[in-house]
């Protein structure tokens, strides 16, 4: 098995996936051989996935979106690994995902929360709630992700491996500029250290080994200390890790006496919300979110104070 999923991880760098999929992907297939006994995937076939896909759903109640990961995850490894063909992916279970209705902070709430936080927490969720960036995509900006001539942000790799630009909110600029002084300085000590650097895509790294270590690629929220890369087991400077981001801004999330079942991603979700309240249109909130379909953008009209919520109850009347 190890031999196995050490092609997974090889192919899917190839493919510039990142990290986090990497991880999930390995899990996912090396669940499915061991709930074969063992059985090493070639040996098994369509009806043998299926199984599988119907005991995630009955037996171990996971969620439509877990159990599509994990079909994601087995059909990566015949279709890209082991080059055998199980059939059209289509024969597979496609688990129907139910839709929510994001929870949103109002205006006043999204400014409550973030006067409960300080420094460099407070800047990363300002950049939330004013970019409507993903926790993981905030994390990740490098220096050089920065325009400040032209007033955005490029988000890179985000949901789909997908690139896109976003505004850089006029507050944050001086913000911004003080985070990456810091950032210059912390670079300087690593120099003087030859600390190899930042963690950079495998295809960039491997045509400019050391581009690493240039300060445009550093992160603009790196680490306090140095990390092993876990794709390379290299001793290197990392971001800041999203767990202590989330926690931080839990913890402000209750003293700020909100009760709402919330966390960073609401800030993404209030981000959407306001500008289509102010009048935004729906095609461009969607590509600022990075939305392959409007359809999904759309599900933030059901909590926006003109939509449905703006209809007085009949007992009011």
């Amino acid at each position: 098995m190890p031999k196995l999923l050490d092609q997974v991880s090889e192919t899917i760098r190839l493919r510039h996936y990142s990290y986090r999929t990497e991880k999930s992907y390995k899990h996912w297939i090396k669940h499915y051989i061991l709930f074969h006994n063992k059985t090493h995937p070639a040996k098994l076939d369509g009806e043998a996935l299926n199984s599988y896909l119907a005991y995630l759903a009955k037996e171990k109640n996971v969620s439509a979106s877990t159990q599509n990961l994990a079909r994601n995850a087995i059909l990566f490894l015949y279709k890209h690994v082991i080059n055998k063909n199980i059939g059209d992916p289509k024969e597979y279970v496609i688990a129907k995902r139910s839709r929510k209705v994001p929870t949103v902070f109002s205006q006043d709430e999204a400014k409550k929360v973030i006067a409960q936080l300080d420094g460099r927490n407070a800047l990363i969720v300002k950049l939330l709630y004013g970019t409507g960036m993903r926790i993981s995509e905030c994390l990740q900006l490098r220096i050089k992700d920065i325009d400040f001539d032209q007033n955005l942000i490029v988000v890179r790799d985000g949901k789909g491996e997908q690139d896109r630009v976003t505004m850089l909110p006029e507050s944050l600029r001086e913000l911004l500029h003080h985070q990456i002084d810091r950032v210059v300085y912390l670079h300087q000590l690593d120099q003087k250290e030859n600390v190899p650097g930042v963690f950079i895509p495998y295809s960039i790294e491997k045509k400019y080994p050391s581009v690493g270590k240039k300060l445009g690629w550093y992160f603009i929220f790196p680490g306090n200390s140095l990390s092993k890369d876990p794709t390379t087991g290299i001793i290197r400077r990392h971001h800041v890790h999203e767990s202590n981001i989330q926690r931080a801004v839990k913890k402000a999330i209750r003293r700020a006496e909100i009760y709402k079942q919330a966390g960073c991603h609401t800030f993404r979700h209030s981000f959407a919300t306001h500008l289509l309240e102010n009048g935004y249109d729906i095609r461009s909130v969607q590509e600022l979110l990075g939305h392959k379909d409007v359809r999904t953008t759309m599900i933030y009209t059901h909590v926006m104070q003109k939509g449905p919520l703006a209809v007085k109850s009949p007992l009011d009347s």
